[in-house]
């Protein structure tokens, strides 16, 4: 279904700067009540209530539910913006990266690596994947709009990559979807499971998966070794043994 264009009532409250100052000191209610439910989630987990959000925040109850319908689509909200903060990390980490490849390398990698938390003042990745898949049977088209940042950072890079003739990816929307599905499944699974194997080694691995998958060659590292070509006495030896 198409927009519904803007009348030139709604064009011209837009421009007004009581709409403009109001609609700033909306957007800094909404921030402040997301860092208030992070401050939360880090000391209690989700066992928090409304009252105590408020507080934390420094509102009145009424101006939480004018901002949001409930606490489920508060977390969703804070599980957004962990993901456009971590987005951000990633693009500041390889701003001078000029290889595609090795962008997309190490995006893959950092998300992986961010399930290593111990000793840092950060939401774990426990709470993450509990809650995702907790509200993925209840809002899946929300969570699905609050996950697709880390999808279009593979976007970007694929589509520069494929330009470049380094990789060749099938339908670059549906593979970057696809690599992003698979790095948070790798990333639900190891918050829980227990694994001698460390955080880097099973980035690592996925990472060859996914590159293999997007027309990219494997490093000469993870390729398996060349059967080496029989020499003379190698054939003189077998002739041999064949005729015995």
């Amino acid at each position: 279904m198409q927009d519904v264009p803007l009348s030139w009532a709604e064009r011209a409250a837009d421009r007004s700067p009581l709409v403009q100052r109001s609609r700033s000191r909306s957007l800094q209610q909404t921030k402040a009540i997301v860092d208030a439910a992070r401050r939360l989630i880090l000391a209690k987990g989700s066992r928090f209530t409304t009252q105590e959000l408020a507080k934390e925040a420094g509102i009145a109850l009424q101006t939480f539910y004018r901002h949001f319908p409930g606490k489920d689509q508060l977390i969703l909200a804070v599980i957004e913006d962990m993901i456009i903060e971590q987005v951000e990390h990633y693009e500041d980490a390889t701003r001078d990266v000029a290889d595609p490849v090795e962008r997309l390398r190490a995006h893959v990698m950092g998300a992986v690596a961010s399930l290593n938390t111990s000793g840092r003042a950060e939401i774990g990745p426990r709470f993450i994947t509990a809650e995702h898949w907790r509200l993925r049977q209840l809002y899946p088209e929300e969570l699905a709009h609050a996950t697709q940042p880390f999808a279009d950072l593979i976007a970007r890079d694929l589509r520069t990559a494929e330009a470049a003739g380094l990789l060749a990816p099938t339908d670059i929307e549906r593979d970057a979807a696809l690599v992003a599905e698979l790095v948070m499944s790798v990333y639900h699974f190891h918050a829980f499971a227990t694994s001698d194997e460390p955080a880097a080694a099973i980035g690592a691995h996925l990472w060859s998966f996914c590159l293999s998958g997007l027309g990219g060659a494997r490093p000469a590292a993870a390729r398996p070794p060349a059967a080496a070509e029989p020499t003379a006495a190698d054939r003189s030896e077998e002739a041999t043994r064949e005729s015995c």
